[in-house]
């Protein structure tokens, strides 16, 4: 985040006004109706980068349940990256293919669009995550005060710190456990040696 970007409601202010057309159902086998892989190798060729049929793979689903969220992020972003201010910061179609293939989908797994859309602290995330991982923080914030504040909303850090937290909740039972049965045996050997 070491590049500063545009004022952060400005963003948000774009997010709320996507069109419909990009909220369509994204094209997966036979149903849906926005071509999602299209859209990507459209914005990566007026960013200059010459995107190959192998690289729009995975923006050209078959499975509904494993691709629905991620393909809907992605068309999201693709219209917040048609901002005014994405044209001014030249950005490279490696990294804005990076974003929207697995920084999407990583999103993807804790979040979604409609959340991204009506939610205003997940609005928030959304718009931050994408400048974060473009390398941006919002204008008038130090990069502390930026990643401070994404830290705070990230849905990925909570499923991260509650993964962390189950662990290590079945870590500690499996050691009670353990202590019991040894517990057990040695009141089991002390009663046989008697």
């Amino acid at each position: 985040m070491k590049m500063t970007g545009p004022p952060l409601q400005s963003v948000l202010q774009r997010i709320t006004e996507c069109p419909a057309d990009f909220l369509d159902e994204p094209r997966i086998g036979n149903r849906g109706r926005l071509e999602v892989a299209a859209l990507v190798a459209d914005r990566l060729r007026r960013a200059g980068y010459r995107v190959s049929s192998a690289e729009l793979t995975s923006f050209d689903s078959r499975n509904d349940k494993a691709d629905r969220k991620h393909l809907q992020l992605v068309a999201l972003s693709l219209w917040l990256l048609d901002a005014e201010w994405v044209h001014h910061a030249r950005l490279t179609g490696a990294s804005l293919l990076s974003l929207l293939e697995k920084d999407m989908a990583e999103l993807a797994k804790s979040s979604q669009v409609d959340k991204c859309l009506h939610d205003t602290e997940r609005r928030e995330e959304f718009s931050r995550f994408v400048l974060a991982r473009l390398g941006y923080r919002p204008e008038g914030e130090s990069e502390a005060q930026a990643s401070d504040r994404l830290s705070a909303l990230s849905s990925i850090e909570r499923q991260r710190l509650l993964k962390e937290s189950q662990a290590a909740e079945r870590r500690a039972r499996e050691i009670r456990e353990a202590l019991a049965r040894k517990a057990a045996e040695e009141s089991a050997d002390k009663w046989t040696r008697e």
